[in-house]
């Protein structure tokens, strides 16, 4: 039986389109399938490219410190000015500038010839008056034992012999305080040391007129100061006033000894700030046995200021600021928050900062402005 073959026209273009057009869209649509399931992820690399990076610190408590230079004034630890406490000549000098002296020794002698007479008079006054008194109350006393006997002695008399004798023992005290008044001024012409030092300075020589009033009191007669040890005293500003306590040790040098530095204790704080200048006053006991400082001197004093608790210190880096606020940046669950902080003291490299934070809190670090609150961030390593 002979086979018989078609040409169908129609049948050569389905089979065309079997084997030619088909081979020819597979792999487009193949491409197009792939490229559409690889799109997401260009999406997430790309979000991730955009999420700022940031570095982080834990922040702690701690100490910090810092350091200061103030001014500051030798002086001597006592230091008083003699004066006549009556008015005298100068009789005798015992002393003269630079001499060292003792507590109680004799500087001064004076002359005031009208006070020894007062006290002569006093004296006789006052044995007058003793006199006197022995003599009524003698005669008081015989009175009175007599009087033991009915109708020797009237009553009246023995009451005006214990009036007479009352009045006698007041006056006999008036005296007496009289001399003792006159005795005083009479010790006044001496004038003596009230504690051990060095005269630093003498106004009146032998015969010149001194006294508590009038051109004899313009000056003092000599003047004392104790300067084996001295008193650095300094003034230190409010806002520093918080870190010095007492026993801190503190160096300091003068101008005219360059290149050695002294060493001195804090012994007394004011506690009360200098409504003028807004300082407080402090002051330091320095030993000048070997006398090598001098009362008056200035000085350059050094001093560290260490905080008394711990309080929050951050890199400088840590904190960011702009025209309304000075602020560090948290991290809360990946986000950025701004904490509004105040500034306290700083060193080259760490600054005190004070406000809503808590130990362990995260930090960005280095902060900037350009990081909002709310952006998310991914943390690197340092």
């Amino acid at each position: 039986m002979s086979q018989w073959t078609f040409h169908n026209p129609e049948h050569q273009k389905v089979n065309k389109m079997k084997n030619g057009i088909f081979p020819v869209l597979f792999p487009a649509v193949v491409l197009l399938s792939f490229s559409c399931r690889n799109e997401p992820a260009k999406k997430e690399v790309s979000t991730i490219a955009d999420t700022p990076a940031v570095q982080t610190i834990l922040l702690h408590g701690g100490e910090l410190t810092t350091h200061m230079e103030l001014p500051g004034e030798l002086r001597p630890f006592q230091a008083v000015d003699l004066y006549a406490k009556v008015n005298s000549f100068v009789k005798e000098m015992y002393v003269d500038i630079g001499s060292p002296v003792r507590k109680g020794q004799l500087l001064v002698r004076l002359e005031a010839p009208e006070l020894a007479d007062a006290l002569h008079a006093s004296e006789a006054l006052f044995h007058t008056q003793e006199a006197l008194y022995r003599a009524s109350k003698a005669n008081y006393t015989r009175m009175y034992h007599t009087s033991i006997i009915p109708g020797t002695i009237a009553p009246n008399e023995l009451d005006m012999a214990y009036a007479k004798m009352g009045a006698d023992s007041a006056n006999l005290e008036a005296a007496r305080s009289r001399y003792r008044e006159s005795a005083v001024q009479q010790g006044y012409l001496e004038v003596h040391a009230p504690f051990n030092g060095i005269i630093s300075s003498r106004n009146i020589y032998p015969g010149a007129y001194a006294g508590p009033a009038g051109k004899g009191s313009s000056l003092p007669l000599l003047t004392l100061q104790e300067q084996a040890r001295l008193r650095l005293v300094i003034a230190v500003p409010e806002a520093a006033t918080p870190y010095f306590r007492q026993k801190d040790r503190v160096y300091f040098s003068v101008a005219a000894i360059p290149g050695r530095l002294f060493t001195a204790s804090i012994s007394r704080l004011a506690g009360s700030l200098d409504t003028q200048l807004r300082t407080e006053q402090l002051e330091m006991d320095v030993d000048n046995t070997n006398k090598v400082l001098i009362p008056g001197m200035f000085a350059q004093v050094m001093l560290d200021l260490r905080n008394n608790k711990n309080v929050f210190i951050v890199p400088k880096a840590a904190v960011a600021g702009n025209s309304r606020q000075i602020f560090v940046i948290r991290l809360d669950n990946g986000r950025t928050v701004w904490i509004p902080v105040r500034k306290g003291r700083e060193d080259s490299a760490s600054v005190e900062v004070f406000g809503k934070l808590q130990e362990g809190d995260v930090l960005v670090c280095p902060a900037t402005d350009e990081l909002k609150t709310g952006t998310v961030v991914r943390v690197v390593s340092n």
